[in-house]
């Protein structure tokens, strides 16, 4: 069963780039092997029938905030606590179809998003070629139902 990891890199070797601040993701292709697969751009475009999805989002307990970044395209980065909805809606929309997401850090209203699309998250900072071959491990073992003790 083949699968897809968004990764975060300014380099294209290492996982360097936090969720906030990835312009365009790396997208690896997982079967036996990762290869990868293409580079995606994140746009500044919100997808369609956002607006539910992005409920929740603002920090601030303003329910007005959410509604406002959307309608205003302002990104709440205002200090008021806001974490910029429409900038993380749009990214998360961007790799929808994977199945893991790995940057060096990625914040929990976002974790909190990705949770609602079943997508992992993974805040690492190695290289790529070291992510995919502990990521594609845990997932195999995942997959085929083993364990992760050490046989004695």
């Amino acid at each position: 069963m083949s699968y897809k990891i968004a990764i975060g890199s300014s380099d294209g070797i290492n996982v360097d780039l936090k969720f906030g601040e990835t312009k365009e993701f790396l997208i690896y292709e997982v079967d036996e092997n990762a290869k990868f697969l293409e580079k995606r751009a994140v746009y500044g475009e919100l997808p369609e029938n956002t607006l539910s999805f992005t409920e929740g989002i603002c920090s601030t307990g303003d329910k007005d905030c959410t509604s406002s970044c959307i309608s205003e395209g302002s990104g709440c980065g205002d200090g008021n606590g806001c974490s910029g909805p429409k900038d993380a809606v749009v990214k998360i929309s961007v790799i929808s179809d994977c199945r893991c997401v790995v940057c060096k850090k990625i914040g929990f209203q976002a974790q909190k998003q990705f949770e609602k699309k079943a997508i992992s998250v993974f805040d690492v900072e190695c290289s790529i070629s070291e992510a995919l071959e502990k990521i594609t491990y845990y997932y195999g073992k995942i997959d085929r139902h083993e364990t992760f003790r050490k046989e004695k």
